[in-house]
């Protein structure tokens, strides 16, 4: 009979009561001395557990008087050996059962994985055959136009003038009226217009750090260039490089809707304070007009095609009824929100930049727009004449901001922001953050007109002062994306927190923190 340990015939042989094995004695005391269990069952053990077993003596031969020592030393190291030799065996044993069963979770891990991404694209598939079939019977028309195979709403009766243009009908003294009782309206509220009393102090937007972040488009063609924030509902909308715009509800951080039609990129989002309308513009040269259905999404009403390139920036009037859209050949386009009816479209003869940038006055009868050439137009609605230009930018002006006191304009451009006073129409203040190489991409009042930021390789935001004060800088965030450039940024409700997009695919949220109720990525 041999050792359980060793192996071999033991010398002094002794006998577990609780598992019947044979050891070594000097082997498994001092393995119970180190241990305190079987090391084959695993079981706990001690000496007294152990019964000897009576063998015959066994004669060893004289030795010299130091060879005992020396065999006492070997014996010794060959008893260490053995027992650290059968614990690696016990170890690796262990490595083995759990290797397998690891190599076993990968495997179904990869047929799990295999299978979602199989029923993800059959999904999309319908999903693309669901649209492609869609009725457009359900897109509200006036009487006298008809809606073609792509979905586009064409006059029947449409005229071209002498230069080839199609002839609008312009924007009638009804419409010029509604304009102007609404500059009437919101400028009589502006007079009597206070801060409110729950918008962020200084203090608090001082402390503004990344409070989450939301992976809203494809990592194919990640880039955020477009966003704007329903502050009723707080929910923002995002237009990417994957032609698609993205709804999602900041307070439970989910995706509301993925809007999918555009084929190039798209330049410019608008939500509508009325009727779960929102506006799309992209580089495909069209504008569409969405309405959010019962269920929650968004179907396309209208889509328009009056521009012959890039639709750079769609904006909406204060009436909820109207909106501009500015595009790269040259031209703007006056809406009618209800039919998607191109009231005018104004173009200068003797100019040739496109329009890069727009937006409203808050009282709506005056409108600025960015060029390609580093122009700002302000034109008068009303008559669609150009009243005013401003000059000393360098490179296409990326943005445009209305203050809410009517009286400042910011614009942006690859120099940095210039603000402006409308009163005197002059240049008196700007800010040149960035260097030579690096453009500001964005610029945006808070909605009270307390707060501007801008975006580049970073986020600046200012305190607005008056025209002889200074504007001091507040508050600057780095560019967390790691791309080194933050595309567009908009102020969320009392400028609670502030909605970031980057040439990344996600969309981050700066708020103070520990006091912001949103999901948390």
């Amino acid at each position: 009979m041999n050792c359980s340990i060793s192996g071999e015939i033991p010398e002094e042989p002794v006998v577990s009561k609780n598992s019947g094995l044979l050891f070594e004695k000097r082997l498994i005391e001092r393995h119970i001395s180190d241990y305190g269990k079987c090391p084959v069952t695993g079981e706990p053990l001690s000496i007294d557990d152990m019964v000897p077993i009576k063998t015959g003596k066994i004669v060893k031969p004289r030795q010299a008087a130091s060879i005992p020592g020396m065999l006492g030393m070997f014996q010794n190291e060959w008893d260490v050996l053995v027992l650290s030799n059968f614990a690696l065996e016990q170890q690796l044993h262990t490595a083995r059962q759990e290797l397998s069963h690891a190599l076993y979770q990968h495997d179904a891990a990869c047929r799990v994985i295999a299978r979602l991404k199989k029923e993800r694209d059959e999904a999309r598939s319908l999903l693309a055959q669901a649209e492609r079939q869609m009725p457009l019977s359900s897109t509200p028309v006036s009487s006298n136009a008809a809606v073609s195979g792509n979905g586009k709403r064409v006059n029947e009766d449409e005229e071209l003038g002498p230069d080839g243009k199609k002839i609008r009908q312009g924007i009638s003294a009804t419409v010029i009226s509604e304009l102007t009782d609404c500059n009437a309206a919101l400028s009589q509220q502006r007079k009597k217009r206070q801060i409110p009393p729950t918008l962020v102090p200084v203090e608090a937007l001082e402390s503004y750090t990344q409070i989450s972040s939301h992976p809203l488009h494809k990592t194919s063609k990640p880039g955020i260039i477009s966003l704007d924030i329903h502050h009723e509902k707080d929910v923002i909308a995002t237009g990417g490089l994957d032609t698609n715009a993205v709804i999602f509800d900041r307070s439970s951080g989910e995706i509301l809707s993925t809007l999918s039609g555009h084929s190039k990129k798209v330049t410019s989002v608008k939500f509508v304070a009325r009727d779960d309308l929102f506006l799309t513009g992209s580089a495909d040269k069209t504008v569409r007009v969405w309405q959010q259905s019962d269920d929650g999404n968004y179907n396309c009403r209208h889509i328009l095609k009056d521009h012959t390139a890039e639709v750079q920036a769609v904006t909406v009037h204060a009436t909820n009824n109207f909106f501009v859209t500015t595009s790269l050949d040259n031209t703007w386009c006056f809406y009618e929100l209800a039919s998607g009816l191109c009231l005018t479209q104004v173009t200068e003869a003797s100019e040739t930049e496109g329009y890069t940038s727009a937006a409203f006055h808050p009282d709506g009868l005056i409108l600025g727009t960015g060029t390609s050439e580093a122009l700002v137009k302000i034109w008068d609605v009303k008559s669609q004449k150009n009243v005013a230009r401003f000059d000393g930018h360098v490179g296409p002006v990326t943005a445009i901001s209305f203050s809410e006191n009517g009286y400042f304009l910011a614009t942006a451009a690859h120099d940095g922001v210039k603000l402006w006073d409308l009163r005197k129409l002059k240049n008196f203040r700007t800010f040149s953050p960035y260097d030579s190489e690096t453009p500001t991409n964005s610029v945006e009042f808070d909605h009270s007109g307390s707060y501007l930021a801008i975006a580049g390789s970073d986020l600046r935001v200012y305190q607005v002062a008056s025209v002889k004060s200074e504007w001091n800088c507040i508050k600057t965030i780095p560019d967390l994306s790691g791309t080194g450039k933050a595309t567009c940024l908009k102020f969320g409700p009392d400028a609670k927190y502030l909605a970031v997009g980057s040439m990344d695919r996600n969309l981050r949220i700066f708020g103070v923190p520990g006091e912001d109720g949103s999901m948390e990525a």
